[in-house]
């Protein structure tokens, strides 16, 4: 299989070299692509709890943020005869993704134009097949990690599909669809050190989070609350995930706190590296679209009871059970619930 030949090609530190380069390129061409329209000034919401604007309240009496979407709907509204309405070569679904989280959202290398592929990519093919009739009607734009939300909020995109976890602070800017996979923040370390996981020995650590990420949050947070040691520097922060796995391999951070999800994946680029101990907290990736497209939050939800019951498992075997693991239930997110009316 293709994909596995992708995969092998790309271990070690090799592999994140080849990435890195064709990431070079590709950002190259993504700003050469035209912007949609802009709704707003971007001043709200940069895409992680404690960063994001919202309601301090709803936010402090939030539960199961992933429940919190609408029901599917086959109906289309003004946000989907919006996407249809476009012509010729703008006809196409405008998704907000990563170019650099290998196995979700990475360029093959090994592919003529260097290739978008990974479980996100397969699930946004999904959703352009549903809405437009060709998997292949997408204009792809690379999102860092903090711009998810404003990408969102000024209409660069018609969504984000970006490993992008549903949080209470997040449903303040954005709808979410319902969850398509669950995962857990781990550490990811050299196997050599002696950070056995998310506990004390990070103490006197350099440790790197994505600017933006619940990661980030997380952490923070709890060495301001005192439940990790007050000296783990938590001052590295970068645009991309994939750039505190080169941080970690240059030596400039001594640990990496991130979804488990990804951390697999940036240890089986880097056989030097490793997850330390377990996921400490549970997560849910959604598709994040503007808080006003219900129309298209609804479709999208009816692309996914389709999904979930054929073509997940496979994109799974396809892209992640060679780092999580060939049962993908501890993956698969429970049935979903549409708790939000309105």
């Amino acid at each position: 299989m293709r994909a596995r030949r992708i995969r092998a090609g790309l271990r070690g530190w090799g592999g994140v070299g080849a990435m890195a380069v064709v990431c070079v390129m590709a950002l190259a061409f993504v700003l050469l692509l035209p912007l949609t329209q802009s709704r707003g000034d971007g001043s709200t919401g940069t895409g992680g709890p404690g960063v994001a604007e919202g309601s301090p309240v709803a936010a402090s009496t939030c539960e199961a943020p992933e429940k919190q979407t609408l029901a599917p709907s086959s109906a289309d509204g003004p946000a989907i005869a919006a996407i249809k309405a476009r012509t010729g070569e703008r006809r196409k679904l405008v998704v907000g993704v990563d170019q650099n989280s290998y196995r979700w959202g990475y360029r093959d290398p090994n592919t003529a134009g260097a290739a978008l592929e990974g479980f996100d990519i397969d699930l946004v093919r999904r959703i352009a097949e549903d809405l437009l009739g060709d998997r292949d009607a997408v204009q792809f734009k690379a999102i860092p990690t903090n711009q998810r939300i404003p990408a969102v909020q000024e209409g660069r995109v018609d969504m984000v599909v970006r490993t992008m976890t549903i949080t209470c602070d997040r449903i303040e800017d954005v709808a979410f669809s319902a969850p398509y996979f669950k995962t857990g923040q781990q550490v990811l370390a050299p196997k050599t050190s002696a950070v056995t996981g998310y506990d004390g020995t990070l103490a006197g650590k350099r440790v790197c989070t994505a600017a933006g990420s619940t990661a980030n949050a997380r952490l923070a947070d709890d060495v301001k609350a005192g439940k990790l040691p007050a000296t783990v520097d938590v001052s590295t922060t970068v645009p991309n995930q994939l750039d505190c796995l080169v941080r970690l391999q240059l030596g400039e951070v001594d640990a990496v706190v991130t979804d488990g999800a990804l951390a697999a994946s940036q240890a089986a680029q880097d056989p030097a590296v490793e997850l330390k101990g377990a996921a400490f907290t549970t997560e849910y990736y959604g598709v994040a679209m503007n808080k006003d497209a219900d129309d298209l939050v609804r479709r999208v939800n009816q692309v996914l009871v389709a999904y979930r019951a054929d073509g997940w498992q496979r994109s799974y075997a396809d892209w992640l059970s060679a780092t999580l693991g060939s049962d993908p239930a501890t993956s698969m997110p429970p049935a979903p619930q549409y708790l939000r009316t309105g």
